[in-house]
C-alpha cells in the first residue's frame, strides 16, 4: 500500500500588529465608506490629518463636506453636530482633548443625551463624541482629567472606554452604528501603542459590543476591574504577582455606560476579593460604582474582604512628572492594593 503524505497544517489565523491610532484611523475610514452619512469634523481633523494624526489621509479621500475642519470654538461645532444628528446624518464629533468638552457640555447633555426621552422617542441623535481623555504626560491640570465618571452618569448616553487596538476599532465602528448618543474616551498615550490584532478584527465586519466587558487574564485570587490605560497596568501587575503565587482576573470594561457589571459579579463570585483601578478622581468615580453595584448585589455574600480602590490623587494635575507619577496608579500601588486585599 502506498503511504500517503500527511496534510499541511492548517495555516494560524493572520495576527498583525497594529497601533491604537490605525485601528481608529481604520474604523473611520471604513465607517465613512460604509454610511454616506457619517462625517468628521473637529479642530484640525482635515487637512493636518487630526491632531494626533487619527484621520490621516482622510480628508484626501473624502473630501470637504465628509470631513470638516472647524474654528476653536466647541461649543459651535458641537452644536452644529447634535443639530446634524437630529436631521439624520451620523456626525464624529472630535475634542482635541476631553477636557475642553466643557465648553460644549449643555450641548452634550441637554442637547444629545435628553433628545430621545424629551421627544417621546420620535428623535434619535446618533452622534459620537471622541478625542484623548485623562492623563497624558507633562500637561498639566486643564488637560489630564478623566471624565469617565462624569459623562457615565448622564441617562441617555452610552460611553465606552477601550485600551486595546481591538477595543478602539471595533467600540467606535460600533459607536458610529448605535442611534444612540456615545461618548468615546480615547488615551493619548496609548495611541501609539502596537497591539496585536487578528484577522477578523481586522475584517470591515468587527464590531466590539457595547455595554460588554472582556476577562483579559483568568485567575482565582483576585479580581482587577479596569478601564482604558490602567488595564496595561493591572496584566503587568497581574504578571508580577503570578511568580509569587496570586493569580490574578484581570478585566477590561471597555463599556463605562451600560456598565456590564455581570461579568464582573461572576469573576467575585470565582476570587472573593476585588480591585478596582482607574486614573480618575476617587470621590464619586467609576470604582466607586462597582463598588456599589457589587456591594447592593448577591456577589457581596462572596466577598472574604473589602473591596478596594485604586486611583489617581484627588488633587488637580501638578505639571512636575515627579508630583504627576504619584498622582497616576501605577503598577507598584496595584500590586499593594492585591496584597492589602488578600492580606498577604
Amino acid at each position: 500500500r502506498r503511504l500517503r503524505a500527511a496534510p499541511p497544517p492548517c495555516p494560524a489565523a493572520a495576527v498583525s500588529q497594529v497601533t491604537v491610532r490605525d485601528a481608529l484611523n481604520q474604523a473611520l475610514d471604513e465607517e465613512l465608506e460604509r454610511d454616506e452619512r457619517v462625517f468628521l469634523l473637529g479642530e484640525e481633523v482635515a487637512q493636518y490629518d487630526g491632531a494626533y494624526k487619527i484621520s490621516r489621509g482622510l480628508w484626501k479621500k473624502y473630501g470637504d463636506k465628509r470631513v470638516i475642519d472647524t474654528p476653536i470654538s466647541e461649543m459651535g461645532f458641537t452644536g452644529i453636530a447634535v443639530g446634524a444628528a437630529m436631521a439624520g446624518l451620523r456626525p464624529v464629533c472630535e475634542f482635541m482633548t476631553f477636557n475642553f468638552s466643557m465648553q460644549a457640555i449643555d450641548q452634550v447633555i441637554n442637547s444629545a443625551a435628553k433628545t430621545c426621552y424629551m421627544s417621546a422617542g420620535a428623535i434619535a441623535v446618533p452622534i459620537v463624541f471622541r478625542g484623548p481623555n485623562g492623563a497624558s504626560a507633562g500637561v498639566a491640570a486643564q488637560h489630564s482629567q478623566c471624565f469617565a465618571a462624569w459623562y457615565g452618569h448622564c441617562p441617555g448616553l452610552k460611553v465606552v472606554s477601550p485600551w486595546s487596538s481591538e477595543d478602539a476599532k471595533g467600540l467606535l465602528k460600533a459607536s458610529i452604528r448605535d442611534d444612540n448618543p456615545v461618548v468615546m474616551l480615547e488615551n493619548e498615550l496609548l495611541y501609539g501603542v502596537p497591539f496585536e490584532m487578528s484577522e477578523q478584527a481586522q475584517s470591515k465586519d468587527f464590531v466590539v459590543p457595547i455595554g460588554k466587558a472582556k476577562i483579559e487574564r483568568q485567575g482565582t485570587h483576585v479580581t482587577l476591574v479596569s478601564h482604558s490605560r490602567p488595564v496595561g497596568h493591572c496584566l503587568e501587575a497581574a504578571a508580577v504577582l503570578a511568580k509569587e503565587g496570586v493569580e490574578c482576573e484581570v478585566i477590561n470594561l471597555r463599556t463605562i455606560r451600560p456598565m456590564d457589571i455581570e461579568t464582573v459579579e461572576a469573576s467575585v463570585v470565582k476570587t472573593n476579593h476585588l480591585v478596582t483601578v482607574e486614573g480618575g478622581w476617587p470621590q464619586f468615580g467609576v470604582g466607586a460604582e462597582i463598588c456599589a453595584r457589587i456591594m447592593e448585589g448577591s456577589a457581596f455574600n462572596y466577598l472574604d474582604a473589602p473591596a478596594v480602590r485604586v486611583t489617581g490623587a484627588d488633587v488637580p494635575m501638578p505639571y512636575a512628572k515627579i508630583l504627576e507619577d504619584n498622582c497616576i496608579p501605577q503598577v507598584k500601588d496595584i500590586i499593594f492594593a492585591v496584597k492589602k486585599t488578600l492580606n498577604i
